[in-house]
């Protein structure tokens, strides 16, 4: 894939795909919550990418290497390891239906698959902040 495949209302030209590390907090079967240490999370900032996507890991990351294919996608889920934005990224990937490359730490194929079973979900930006509220109480 080619850098020309970055989020299409990115105006840092930064492509951000933040990843989920420890510790975790569990959010049904697959664990799609996770937390990281110094992680943004208010809910203001899902929805304010111009804020979230500047303090991601990925920014000065060459774009060739988070839309990979097989086994290199372990590389790109790692570059996103212990990025504070890693949930806002997953959301915005989530609600704009991403199709390519590593967002949020979740490859394309995990990101259908987690679609498909919560179809449900009108938003992933108001899921993910409101259980990062909760976990928080």
């Amino acid at each position: 894939m080619t850098a020309s495949l970055r989020h299409p209302d990115s105006t840092t030209g930064a492509t951000c795909t933040d990843a989920a590390a420890t510790p975790e907090v569990r959010s049904g079967s697959q664990g799609v919550l996770h937390r990281t240490a110094g992680q943004v999370t208010t809910r203001e900032s899902f929805n304010n990418r111009g804020e979230w996507i500047t303090q991601a890991h990925c920014r000065n990351i060459d774009p060739e290497e988070l839309f990979v294919r097989g086994a290199a996608q372990r590389k790109a889920v790692a570059i996103c390891r212990h990025c504070p934005v890693v949930l806002q990224c997953r959301a915005d990937a989530l609600d704009n239906d991403v199709e390519f490359g590593v967002w949020g730490g979740m490859t394309e194929r995990q990101r259908r698959a987690l679609l498909r079973k919560h179809p449900d979900v009108e938003s992933w930006a108001d899921f993910f902040a409101g259980q990062l509220e909760a976990s928080q109480s």
